[in-house]
């Protein structure tokens, strides 16, 4: 009985030995195809090294998604910095203008409020005026 069932199991072996490996050369081509046009115009061996470009792409990806969280911080400073700067030209600060412009209801948002700060004096002084 032991003997037959090594004999099955040494037919087995020598059946897998030549099944051949199964391997999805067409996906892992076009990904690493995929990776390398995202390394393009990267310095050095980052550009065409595959180990190299893969952790480079990564890394850049990561970047990418910090950033654009990043950015929406960055721009909500500088809208505050510059409606504060409009504001003090008109003896009020920041908070101040802020707390009384949701007190009267005026439904302008940061970014409305830095650019006519910046650019139309005029109008952004016509808010400041009917807030105080």
């Amino acid at each position: 009985m032991a003997d037959k069932y090594l004999e099955t199991k040494d037919r087995q072996r020598q059946k897998l030995k030549f099944m051949p490996r199964s391997v999805n050369n067409v996906a892992s081509r076009a990904r690493r195809k995929r990776v390398m046009e995202m390394a393009k115009g990267y310095f050095g061996r980052r550009k065409n090294v595959w180990t190299v470009a893969k952790n480079a792409v990564e890394k850049g990806l990561v970047y990418a998604y910090r950033d654009r969280k990043a950015k929406k911080r960055d721009f909500r400073t500088l809208w505050i910095a510059r409606i504060n700067a409009g504001v003090r030209l008109h003896g009020m600060s920041y908070s101040e203008f802020m707390g009384k412009i949701k007190k009267a209801g005026i439904d302008l948002n940061r970014k409305v409020l830095a650019d006519l700060a910046m650019n139309h004096p005029s109008a952004f002084e016509a808010v400041v005026k009917k807030l105080k």
